[in-house]
C-alpha cells in the first residue's frame, strides 16, 4: 500500500444546501442533519459525498466508491460518533474538511478475486485446528509458522481483529500492511509490517482453510496455492481532526 496521494484534501464542495451527499446506513439523526446541510441523494454514485453509518455501510461501498466518505462508528481514528458526525455534516457539504486515503486491496486467490478495505485473513474452518502459512514479499519469504491463522490488516484494519490478535495499530497514512498470525502455535511468533504486494500460502492443510474478505467468506483455500495481495485503489475518509472547534 503506498501512501502516495494520502495527504489531506478537501471533501464536499460547493456552497450550503449545493452538495449532493449520500447516506449508507440508518440513522434518523445523521439522515435529518443530512437533509438540513446539502441536497441527499439515494445512490452513492450520485453523491459528491457520504457518510457511512457502521462498519458494513462503509464495506459496502468498496470497491466502487472513490467520493470523499465520512464513517461513524467504525474502529479506527478516522470514525465519528453519531453525534459528532451529525454536527460535521454542515462543514462536509461546504466542502471545509479534508480527507486521508484509505487503501483498498485486490486480493487474488484460486478462486476469484476480491477487493478489501479492512483485511483479508487465512483461517481453518474448523475452530482450534493449526495449518501452516506462510508470507511471502518480494519473491522472498518471511516467515513460516503454525497458527489458526493468519491476517493482512490496512492500516484502516489493523484498529480491529488484527490488533486484537496482536498486531499493530497502523496510522492512517502508512504505506503498509500489519501481517499477524492468529492464534500461533509458538508463543514467540513475531508480527510484521510490510508493504505490499505481497503473498500468503497455506504450506500444510490439517484442517480446510476459508479465506474471508472484510466481513465475507470468499472460499476454500488448498495448500500450495498463494493468495496475492496488492493495492487497488484508494476510498478517501474524512479526517475527523479537520472538523473545526469553534462555533459556525
Amino acid at each position: 500500500m503506498s501512501d502516495e496521494g494520502a495527504g489531506p484534501r478537501a471533501a464536499g464542495a460547493g456552497r450550503r444546501g449545493s452538495t449532493r451527499l449520500a447516506i449508507v446506513g440508518d440513522d434518523p439523526i445523521i439522515a435529518a442533519a443530512a437533509a438540513d446541510a446539502g441536497d441527499v441523494v439515494d445512490d452513492p454514485a450520485d453523491a459528491e459525498a457520504v457518510v457511512a453509518v457502521g462498519e458494513s455501510a462503509l464495506l459496502s461501498l468498496v470497491p466502487d466508491g472513490a467520493r470523499p466518505t465520512l464513517a461513524v462508528d467504525v474502529c479506527g481514528p478516522l470514525s465519528f460518533s453519531r453525534e459528532r458526525a451529525a454536527a460535521a455534516l454542515s462543514h462536509l457539504a461546504r466542502g471545509t474538511l479534508e480527507t486521508v486515503d484509505q487503501s483498498v486491496v485486490a486480493v487474488e486467490y484460486p478462486g476469484g478475486r476480491e477487493h478489501v478495505l479492512t483485511d483479508a485473513m487465512l483461517v481453518t474452518a474448523e475452530p482450534a485446528r493449526i495449518s501452516e502459512y506462510s508470507v511471502h514479499h518480494r519473491g522472498r519469504e518471511v516467515a513460516r509458522f503454525r497458527a489458526d491463522g493468519c491476517v493482512v490488516a490496512t492500516p484502516l484494519g489493523s484498529h480491529g481483529y488484527a490488533a486484537a490478535a496482536g498486531g499493530p495499530s497502523l496510522a492512517p497514512t502508512a504505506g503498509v500492511a500489519a501481517v499477524v498470525p492468529v492464534a500461533p502455535f509458538a508463543i514467540d511468533t513475531d508480527r510484521w509490517v510490510l508493504p505490499l504486494p505481497l503473498s500468503l500460502c497455506v504450506e500444510r492443510d490439517e484442517a480446510d482453510v476459508e479465506l474471508l474478505a472484510d466481513d465475507r467468506r470468499a472460499g476454500s483455500i488448498p495448500a500450495g496455492e498463494p493468495v496475492r495481495l496488492g493495492r487497488a485503489g484508494d476510498l478517501p475518509l474524512v479526517d475527523p481532526r479537520s472538523v473545526p472547534t469553534g462555533p459556525e
